[in-house]
Protein backbone atom coordinates (compact mmCIF):
# COMPACT_ATOMS: atom_id res chain seq x y z
CA UNK A 1 0.00 0.00 0.00
CA UNK A 2 1.46 3.26 -1.16
CA UNK A 3 1.75 6.04 1.86
CA UNK A 4 -0.39 8.74 2.00
CA UNK A 5 1.07 11.55 -0.02
CA UNK A 6 0.06 15.15 1.49
CA UNK A 7 0.77 18.27 -0.71
CA UNK A 8 1.90 21.62 1.22
CA UNK A 9 1.46 24.38 -0.86
CA UNK A 10 4.30 27.32 0.97
CA UNK A 11 7.06 29.71 0.25
CA UNK A 12 9.51 30.15 3.05
CA UNK A 13 8.47 33.25 5.12
CA UNK A 14 10.41 33.99 8.55
CA UNK A 15 7.25 34.32 10.10
CA UNK A 16 5.25 30.99 8.96
CA UNK A 17 8.57 28.56 9.57
CA UNK A 18 7.40 27.76 12.62
CA UNK A 19 3.43 26.82 11.92
CA UNK A 20 4.72 24.59 8.98
CA UNK A 21 7.85 23.01 10.83
CA UNK A 22 4.48 22.03 13.41
CA UNK A 23 2.39 20.67 10.73
CA UNK A 24 5.09 18.67 9.41
CA UNK A 25 6.15 17.38 12.87
CA UNK A 26 2.26 16.44 13.01
CA UNK A 27 2.25 14.25 10.38
CA UNK A 28 5.64 12.49 10.53
CA UNK A 29 4.86 12.05 14.05
CA UNK A 30 0.84 10.46 13.88
CA UNK A 31 1.31 8.68 10.20
CA UNK A 32 4.48 6.77 9.51
CA UNK A 33 5.97 6.72 6.07
CA UNK A 34 4.08 9.76 5.22
CA UNK A 35 4.99 11.30 1.57
CA UNK A 36 4.93 14.91 2.56
CA UNK A 37 5.47 17.19 -0.81
CA UNK A 38 5.54 20.80 -0.61
CA UNK A 39 4.78 22.83 -4.07
CA UNK A 40 5.43 26.41 -5.15
CA UNK A 41 4.73 27.94 -8.47
CA UNK A 42 6.81 30.58 -10.44
CA UNK A 43 4.16 33.64 -10.22
CA UNK A 44 5.93 36.59 -8.13
CA UNK A 45 2.71 36.47 -6.01
CA UNK A 46 2.28 33.28 -4.14
CA UNK A 47 -1.11 31.77 -6.15
CA UNK A 48 -2.56 29.46 -4.05
CA UNK A 49 -5.03 27.82 -6.21
CA UNK A 50 -1.87 26.95 -8.37
CA UNK A 51 -0.29 25.41 -5.57
CA UNK A 52 -2.84 23.09 -4.85
CA UNK A 53 -3.53 22.37 -8.62
CA UNK A 54 0.03 21.68 -9.45
CA UNK A 55 0.50 19.67 -6.24
CA UNK A 56 -2.68 17.30 -7.40
CA UNK A 57 -1.77 17.19 -10.97
CA UNK A 58 1.67 15.56 -9.99
CA UNK A 59 -0.49 12.70 -8.70
CA UNK A 60 0.30 10.46 -11.60
CA UNK A 61 -3.06 8.31 -10.21
CA UNK A 62 -5.81 10.34 -11.03
CA UNK A 63 -7.86 7.71 -8.44
CA UNK A 64 -5.49 7.85 -5.24
CA UNK A 65 -6.44 9.62 -2.19
CA UNK A 66 -3.84 12.58 -1.38
CA UNK A 67 -4.03 15.39 1.20
CA UNK A 68 -3.65 18.54 0.07
CA UNK A 69 -2.93 20.95 3.83
CA UNK A 70 -2.17 24.55 4.65
CA UNK A 71 1.41 25.20 5.34
CA UNK A 72 -0.67 26.14 9.34
CA UNK A 73 -3.10 23.97 10.07
CA UNK A 74 -3.43 20.67 11.98
CA UNK A 75 -6.37 18.35 11.50
CA UNK A 76 -7.47 15.67 14.18
CA UNK A 77 -6.08 12.18 12.99
CA UNK A 78 -9.33 10.31 13.52
CA UNK A 79 -11.33 12.53 11.76
CA UNK A 80 -8.26 12.55 8.58
CA UNK A 81 -8.74 8.46 8.65
CA UNK A 82 -12.56 8.71 7.73
CA UNK A 83 -12.15 11.21 5.13
CA UNK A 84 -9.45 9.53 3.75
CA UNK A 85 -11.29 6.20 3.47
CA UNK A 86 -14.16 7.98 2.34
CA UNK A 87 -12.26 9.98 -0.72
CA UNK A 88 -12.01 7.18 -2.64
CA UNK A 89 -15.29 6.11 -3.55
CA UNK A 90 -17.44 9.28 -3.18
CA UNK A 91 -16.29 11.46 -6.17
CA UNK A 92 -16.44 14.55 -3.90
CA UNK A 93 -13.64 16.65 -2.13
CA UNK A 94 -13.56 15.46 1.41
CA UNK A 95 -13.07 18.15 4.59
CA UNK A 96 -11.55 16.46 7.84
CA UNK A 97 -13.44 18.72 10.36
CA UNK A 98 -16.77 20.25 11.34
CA UNK A 99 -14.69 23.24 13.20
CA UNK A 100 -12.19 25.21 12.16
CA UNK A 101 -10.19 26.80 15.68
CA UNK A 102 -7.71 29.34 14.50
CA UNK A 103 -5.63 29.33 17.44
CA UNK A 104 -4.05 32.90 17.34
CA UNK A 105 -0.79 34.22 18.87
CA UNK A 106 -2.22 32.80 22.34
CA UNK A 107 -3.66 29.30 21.51
CA UNK A 108 -0.44 29.15 19.33
CA UNK A 109 1.75 29.76 22.08
CA UNK A 110 0.30 27.14 24.47
CA UNK A 111 0.44 24.13 21.97
CA UNK A 112 4.45 25.10 21.39
CA UNK A 113 4.61 24.84 25.07
CA UNK A 114 3.19 21.37 25.14
CA UNK A 115 -0.86 22.14 25.41
CA UNK A 116 -3.08 19.32 23.45
CA UNK A 117 -4.58 21.28 20.08
CA UNK A 118 -7.84 20.67 21.76
CA UNK A 119 -6.89 22.82 24.75
CA UNK A 120 -5.79 25.63 23.23
CA UNK A 121 -7.44 29.11 23.24
CA UNK A 122 -9.00 29.95 19.77
CA UNK A 123 -11.33 31.80 17.85
CA UNK A 124 -14.22 29.42 16.02
CA UNK A 125 -14.32 30.27 12.46
CA UNK A 126 -17.72 29.15 11.13
CA UNK A 127 -17.88 28.36 7.58
CA UNK A 128 -14.32 27.67 6.51
CA UNK A 129 -13.76 25.75 3.88
CA UNK A 130 -10.10 25.87 3.37
CA UNK A 131 -6.84 23.96 5.55
CA UNK A 132 -7.00 20.48 5.05
CA UNK A 133 -8.41 18.97 1.61
CA UNK A 134 -8.63 15.17 0.92
CA UNK A 135 -9.31 13.94 -2.46
CA UNK A 136 -8.75 11.65 -5.30
CA UNK A 137 -6.85 13.88 -8.53
CA UNK A 138 -10.16 13.00 -10.62
CA UNK A 139 -12.41 14.31 -7.90
CA UNK A 140 -10.64 17.63 -7.41
CA UNK A 141 -10.35 18.48 -11.38
CA UNK A 142 -13.84 17.44 -12.19
CA UNK A 143 -15.38 20.28 -11.03
CA UNK A 144 -12.28 22.32 -12.60
CA UNK A 145 -9.73 22.53 -9.31
CA UNK A 146 -9.25 26.06 -7.72
CA UNK A 147 -8.59 28.96 -9.61
CA UNK A 148 -5.80 30.14 -10.61
CA UNK A 149 -6.62 33.77 -10.91
CA UNK A 150 -7.15 34.39 -7.10
CA UNK A 151 -4.12 35.46 -6.67
CA UNK A 152 -2.49 36.40 -3.02
CA UNK A 153 -5.15 36.57 -0.09
CA UNK A 154 -8.66 35.73 -0.43
CA UNK A 155 -11.43 34.16 -1.87
CA UNK A 156 -10.49 31.31 -3.71
CA UNK A 157 -11.50 28.02 -1.59
CA UNK A 158 -15.27 30.38 -1.05
CA UNK A 159 -15.22 30.34 -5.09
CA UNK A 160 -14.70 26.20 -5.15
CA UNK A 161 -16.82 25.19 -2.35
CA UNK A 162 -19.93 27.14 -5.05
CA UNK A 163 -18.42 25.61 -7.68
CA UNK A 164 -18.23 22.09 -5.94
CA UNK A 165 -21.91 22.24 -4.54
CA UNK A 166 -22.87 23.47 -8.61
CA UNK A 167 -21.17 21.15 -10.46
CA UNK A 168 -21.12 18.21 -8.41
CA UNK A 169 -24.33 18.87 -6.63
CA UNK A 170 -23.28 18.25 -3.36
CA UNK A 171 -21.38 20.25 -1.23
CA UNK A 172 -17.83 18.96 0.08
CA UNK A 173 -17.93 15.91 2.35
CA UNK A 174 -17.39 17.10 5.91
CA UNK A 175 -15.98 14.50 9.03
CA UNK A 176 -16.62 15.38 12.73
CA UNK A 177 -13.66 16.84 13.92
CA UNK A 178 -11.63 19.91 14.38
CA UNK A 179 -8.59 21.53 12.25
CA UNK A 180 -6.15 23.81 14.13
CA UNK A 181 -4.60 27.10 12.59
CA UNK A 182 -1.64 28.18 13.73
CA UNK A 183 -1.11 31.86 14.15
CA UNK A 184 1.46 33.82 11.80
CA UNK A 185 1.74 37.23 10.43
CA UNK A 186 -1.23 37.81 7.71
CA UNK A 187 -1.23 38.45 3.98
CA UNK A 188 -2.28 42.00 2.76
CA UNK A 189 -6.07 41.82 2.62
CA UNK A 190 -6.95 45.17 0.81
CA UNK A 191 -5.77 46.60 -2.60
CA UNK A 192 -5.90 46.17 -5.99
CA UNK A 193 -5.34 42.11 -6.39
CA UNK A 194 -7.71 42.15 -3.41
CA UNK A 195 -10.39 43.74 -5.09
CA UNK A 196 -9.92 41.76 -8.28
CA UNK A 197 -10.64 38.39 -6.21
CA UNK A 198 -13.47 40.07 -4.89
CA UNK A 199 -14.42 40.92 -8.32
CA UNK A 200 -14.02 37.31 -9.12
CA UNK A 201 -15.64 36.06 -6.55
CA UNK A 202 -18.65 37.99 -7.36
CA UNK A 203 -19.04 36.15 -10.59
CA UNK A 204 -19.06 32.78 -8.91
CA UNK A 205 -21.71 33.92 -6.49
CA UNK A 206 -23.70 34.88 -9.85
CA UNK A 207 -23.24 31.20 -11.18
CA UNK A 208 -24.15 29.29 -8.01
CA UNK A 209 -27.24 27.05 -8.84
CA UNK A 210 -26.83 27.42 -12.63
CA UNK A 211 -24.44 24.56 -13.78
CA UNK A 212 -24.21 25.94 -16.88
CA UNK A 213 -22.99 29.24 -16.41
CA UNK A 214 -20.40 28.01 -14.04
CA UNK A 215 -19.24 25.49 -16.10
CA UNK A 216 -17.96 28.17 -18.52
CA UNK A 217 -16.51 30.45 -15.26
CA UNK A 218 -14.75 27.75 -14.39
CA UNK A 219 -13.57 25.38 -17.55
CA UNK A 220 -12.99 28.76 -19.69
CA UNK A 221 -10.22 30.47 -18.87
CA UNK A 222 -7.30 29.99 -21.53
CA UNK A 223 -4.46 32.24 -19.48
CA UNK A 224 -1.20 30.38 -19.77
CA UNK A 225 -0.26 28.88 -16.78
CA UNK A 226 3.18 28.00 -15.09
CA UNK A 227 5.72 25.50 -14.19
CA UNK A 228 5.90 24.09 -10.68
CA UNK A 229 9.25 24.60 -8.80
CA UNK A 230 10.22 22.82 -5.66
CA UNK A 231 8.98 25.22 -2.56
CA UNK A 232 12.06 25.94 -0.34
CA UNK A 233 12.35 25.04 3.00
CA UNK A 234 15.75 25.59 5.46
CA UNK A 235 14.41 22.68 7.57
CA UNK A 236 13.56 20.36 4.69
CA UNK A 237 16.79 21.25 2.83
CA UNK A 238 18.64 20.39 5.90
CA UNK A 239 17.06 16.99 6.49
CA UNK A 240 14.92 17.80 9.25
CA UNK A 241 11.96 16.58 8.18
CA UNK A 242 13.20 14.36 5.18
CA UNK A 243 13.40 15.55 1.16
CA UNK A 244 10.67 17.52 -0.66
CA UNK A 245 8.63 15.50 -2.99
CA UNK A 246 8.87 16.12 -6.80
CA UNK A 247 6.42 17.75 -8.62
CA UNK A 248 5.53 17.51 -12.22
CA UNK A 249 6.46 20.63 -14.42
CA UNK A 250 2.75 20.60 -15.41
CA UNK A 251 -0.55 22.50 -14.21
CA UNK A 252 -4.02 22.27 -15.21
CA UNK A 253 -6.51 24.56 -15.25
CA UNK A 254 -8.86 25.86 -12.21
CA UNK A 255 -11.63 28.44 -7.53
CA UNK A 256 -14.39 31.41 2.03
CA UNK A 257 -11.26 33.72 2.88
CA UNK A 258 -12.72 37.19 3.78
CA UNK A 259 -13.03 37.86 7.48
CA UNK A 260 -15.80 40.23 8.67
CA UNK A 261 -16.52 41.25 12.17
CA UNK A 262 -15.93 38.56 15.55
CA UNK A 263 -18.29 38.31 17.55
CA UNK A 264 -17.44 36.57 21.55
CA UNK A 265 -18.55 33.43 22.64
CA UNK A 266 -17.66 32.09 26.45
CA UNK A 267 -17.39 28.40 27.15
CA UNK A 268 -15.77 27.69 30.25
CA UNK A 269 -12.68 29.63 31.39
CA UNK A 270 -12.02 30.00 28.25
CA UNK A 271 -12.92 33.02 25.73
CA UNK A 272 -13.78 31.82 22.18
CA UNK A 273 -14.53 34.33 19.45
CA UNK A 274 -16.57 33.32 16.88
CA UNK A 275 -15.93 34.00 13.00
CA UNK A 276 -18.35 33.78 10.36
CA UNK A 277 -17.61 32.91 6.88
CA UNK A 278 -20.68 32.52 5.40
CA UNK A 279 -22.00 34.56 2.70
CA UNK A 280 -18.05 35.41 2.34
CA UNK A 281 -17.51 39.06 0.93
CA UNK A 282 -20.93 39.78 1.19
Amino acid sequence: MLPLTVIIPWRAQATRLAAFDAVVDWYRSNIPGVDIMTIDSDETVFNLSRCRNLGIDAISDRDRVVVINDADTIPQLAALREAVAAAATSGLVHLPYTEYHWLGSAGTAQYADGMPLEDCDFELVRGACSGVYVTTPASWFSHGGQDERFRGWGFEDAAWHLAHETLLGAPPQRHVGSVFALHHEPQLREGPQYDANANLMQQYRDAARDPAAMRSLVFATSESRTVARPAECPALAAGRHGAVGAVAPRSVLQGCSERPPRSLEHRGDRRRQLVDRRGVGS
